[in-house]
């Protein structure tokens, strides 16, 4: 069968995290996407490090490589006028323009919806950025790492007598594609069905405030404020990341209630401290759970994390090793997934680029192209999806359109 979305045409003007990742999904499943992009001012995903050998350079980031996988790459001067009539040429051959700037950058070179509409009246066009493109602080910039505090997760994250801290990296990068992703999916769908296209207008803050759907349902229904506890958790004792044997080494484990408790103190074979009375029900643990997890990480520290997860899971007890890059690269069930593609890049060689999560048994994602150079198919897009002649392409190029 066709991959599942083969005949799908996207101009992407997304960059860093967000928007990218959310058209990699109908990349990785056939569609064609070209991304536009600037040597002037290029992704910020090109220019953050890890560099391949340490060496940096906009072809040679580790970010950018990983998620940009199966689309071409080309560089145009958007301030450019004829990089603006390219830029229409490419929507009139489109069916989605994805972009993920600050709202009113698209109305500036004349591409806002209104006027996209006009080039393709069926055109899907899917924006993203921080807080939607309507509201009193619409235009206000930003990048993930921002809303990680605006949208309530830096609150949660760290210790109850510290600051604030944050989970790695822009988190909401990594959630809001999700939203994207079905978003574009359901537009498609429905163009499929009536003929008509739609805006999409998708806020990064809100898409991030999903995710903690819990705790504001706590705080409308009990007034509850949700705020740092560390590795604890309000309905579970033992709980936590545990050292274990090794350098650096550790396993959560997490038993949230008197029955699971029996399988944990069984586990471990049910040494003398484990009789004690105050540990016998969730209160009592709760109440001396320092102790515990001091008494719980003298038996783990004389096992290998793996062995702690596997007793653990063996006996009904949740547990998961706290795994490492090297462990994840190496780990046995993304191996049998297929989840690392490695490519041939054109600049840093074989590399391992990042598959899809959901493996379709008839249409299942394919690693198709490693992540593009930048500008590197500007020819082929110009001369062989667009048409151009070999005069007016050697024209553009003389005039700096690609930049």
């Amino acid at each position: 069968m066709p991959d599942v979305f083969a005949g799908v045409k996207v101009v992407d003007f997304t960059w860093a995290g967000v928007g990218p990742i959310t058209t990699k999904y109908l990349a990785d499943y056939g569609a064609t996407i070209i991304r536009i992009e600037s040597r002037n001012r290029p992704c910020i995903l090109r220019t953050t490090p890890p560099y391949k050998d340490g060496l940096p350079g906009v072809d040679r980031a580790a970010y950018f490589a990983i998620y940009s996988s199966n689309k071409y790459s080309m560089s145009v001067d958007m301030n450019h006028p004829k990089g603006v009539e390219l830029a229409r040429r490419l929507i009139a051959w489109a069916d989605v323009v994805a972009e993920s700037f600050t709202t009113g950058t698209m109305e500036k070179w004349g591409l806002g919806y209104e006027e996209v509409k006009k080039i393709k009246p069926d055109i899907i066009m899917y924006r993203t950025n921080m807080q939607g493109q309507t509201g009193p602080v619409c235009r206000l910039p930003g990048t993930g790492v921002n809303l990680v505090g605006l949208s309530g997760f830096a609150h949660l994250c760290g210790w109850p007598d510290r600051v604030p801290s944050q989970p790695y990296g822009p988190y909401t990068d990594s959630v809001a594609p999700r939203f994207g992703a079905a978003m574009l999916i359901a537009a498609l769908d429905y163009r499929r069905r009536t003929g008509k296209g739609q805006l999409l207008d998708m806020s990064q803050f809100e898409a991030g405030i999903n995710f903690l759907a819990p705790l504001m349902l706590d705080y409308f229904v009990n007034h509850g404020m949700a705020s740092r506890m560390g590795n604890f958790c309000p309905y579970a004792a033992p709980h936590g990341a545990y050292r274990c044997r090794g350098q650096d080494r550790w396993c959560t484990i997490c038993v949230s209630g008197d029955e699971e408790w029996q399988s944990f103190c069984h586990a471990i074979g049910n040494p003398e401290w484990t009789k004690d009375k105050k540990f016998s029900t969730l209160s009592g643990r709760k109440e001396h759970e320092l102790e515990l997890n001091h008494l719980v990480e003298g038996w783990t520290i004389n096992h290998t994390a793996e062995e702690v997860m596997t007793l653990m899971q063996g006996n009904g007890v949740a547990a998961g090793v706290v795994q490492t890059s090297q462990d994840l690269f190496q780990d046995p069930q993304l191996e049998h997934r297929h989840h690392f593609w490695t490519l041939n890049h054109g600049e840093i060689g074989a590399f391992p680029h990042l598959g899809q999560a959901a493996v379709l048994s008839k249409t299942p994602a394919q690693p198709r192209m490693p992540s593009p150079c930048l500008g590197e198919h500007n020819e082929y897009v110009c001369k062989e999806i667009l048409g151009m002649s070999e005069a007016e392409f050697d024209q553009l190029l003389i005039e700096g359109v690609f930049d």
